[in-house]
C-alpha cells in the first residue's frame, strides 16, 4: 500500500477539526496583524486549549456511553451544562477564548468528579437495600 494511501485511512474527522481550529487560531492571528511565526505558534496554542478541552470532554462522553450511559442522562448533562455557564459567563466577563475555555474545563472535571461520588453512593445505598432484604428473608 502506497504511503499516501495509508495516511489517508489514518486520518479521521477528529484530525480534520484539529487542523481546522490550527488554521482559524493561525489565520486570526495572522489578521490582528502577528508575524507568521507568532500567529502559528499562537494556533498551536488554541489547538492545544481546544484538545485538552473538547478533546477530554468527548473522551468523557465516549465512555459514559460504552458504560451503559445515554448521552440524555441528567448525570451526563450536568457537567456539561456547569461548563456551558461557567464558560459563557466568564467569556462575558474577560473576553478571553482562553480563560473561559479553561474554567469551562475545570467546572466540567469538578462537577462531573462530583456526580460520579454521588451517583456512586446512590446506587451503592440502593444496592446494600436489596443485598440486605435478601439476606433477611
Amino acid at each position: 500500500m502506497a504511503l499516501h494511501h495509508r495516511v489517508a485511512a489514518q486520518l479521521r474527522p477528529w484530525h480534520a477539526l484539529m487542523l481546522a481550529v490550527f488554521l482559524a487560531g493561525t489565520a486570526l492571528q495572522l489578521t490582528r496583524g502577528l508575524d507568521p511565526l507568532s500567529a502559528a505558534l499562537s494556533g498551536l496554542f488554541g489547538l492545544v486549549i481546544f484538545q485538552f478541552t473538547v478533546g477530554n470532554v468527548w473522551a468523557a462522553a465516549v465512555e459514559y456511553r460504552n458504560a451503559g450511559g445515554r448521552w440524555r442522562d441528567l448525570p451526563f448533562l450536568v457537567p456539561i451544562g456547569l461548563a456551558a455557564f461557567a464558560a459563557t459567563t466568564l467569556y462575558a466577563v474577560s473576553e478571553n477564548v482562553a480563560v473561559a475555555a479553561s474554567a469551562a474545563f475545570w467546572v466540567f472535571v469538578g462537577a462531573t468528579a462530583v456526580t460520579a461520588v454521588v451517583v456512586n453512593l446512590v446506587v451503592g445505598y440502593h444496592q446494600g437495600d436489596s443485598d440486605a432484604s435478601q439476606r433477611v428473608e
